[in-house]
């Protein structure tokens, strides 16, 4: 038996999410372990590094699975994309040791949430991008942006988490690309729904009608309530996991 880890691509809008689901929705795992299925001696179980929601997209998703097939792993990529629906796509395979996790053993993971700003909206990027007609304030998202860096207790910013909801965010910046704005943030691990929600906050932020200062209130009162609304899943990316300690000063 071998391990190996994937680095793979997907586009989530066709998707019910990466996990699979009680009612048999297509998922990406769902798609995957089919895939794997096919591969006589693979175990057609997979475990990823996160997880993402209905609609949500992934650049490089982390996974893992073991396998007693005699595939060289350069040419994994290929054999499971020729099984592999067009919207899930290996970009690449490694060998790991029985020790690695693909969860467990990461050290941190990226998300970018992209922001189209522009008055008209984009036929080509309705899926993938969130439009924002109306002019916003990205020096105070900005500002607001910075309050999320350390470590804090995200329960105002969970949605139907019932897992712990401290967590350390490494790196939360705002870049500008062209006509669009990206809010890049690497933590520790997130809560679910924590990155749409910080942006669902953000945005109102953005918008003026909270303060920036208004992030470390809601981060000690922990209510759910009183924080934004949940971002829309299209503008979400999962970016990468890392498996070494993110660099310091970044």
């Amino acid at each position: 038996m071998r391990r190996v880890q994937l680095g793979v691509e997907y586009d989530g809008s066709n998707f019910a999410g990466l996990q699979v689901q009680a009612k048999g929705e297509r998922t990406v795992q769902g798609v995957l372990e089919a895939a794997l299925a096919k591969i006589p001696g693979a175990v057609p179980k997979i475990t990823a590094a996160g997880r993402t929601d209905a609609g949500v997209h992934a650049l490089e998703m982390s996974l893992h699975y073991d396998t007693e097939d005699t595939i060289p792993v350069e040419r994994v990529p290929l054999a499971l994309n020729a099984l592999l629906p067009p919207d899930v796509r290996v970009r690449w395979a490694r060998p790991r040791p029985m020790d690695f996790d693909a969860r467990k053993s990461a050290r941190w993971r990226a998300y970018r949430y992209r922001l189209l700003l522009r008055p008209e909206p984009s036929a080509l990027l309705s899926r993938y991008a969130l439009w924002v007609p109306h002019r916003l304030d990205l020096d105070a998202l900005r500002e607001g942006l910075g309050h999320f860096l350390g470590e804090h207790d995200f329960a105002a910013f969970a949605n139907q988490e019932a897992r712990p909801t401290r967590r350390r965010i490494l790196y939360a910046v705002l870049r500008l690309e062209g006509e669009e704005a990206w809010i890049e943030l690497v933590g520790t691990g997130f809560v679910r729904g924590q990155v749409r929600v910080m942006v669902g906050t953000l945005l109102e932020v953005a918008q003026k009608k909270r303060p920036p200062e208004d992030i470390p209130r809601l981060l000690a009162g922990k209510n759910r309530a009183e924080a934004g609304p949940t971002a829309p899943p299209q503008g979400l990316y999962f970016v990468a996991a890392g498996y070494r300690p993110w660099p310091a000063g970044r």
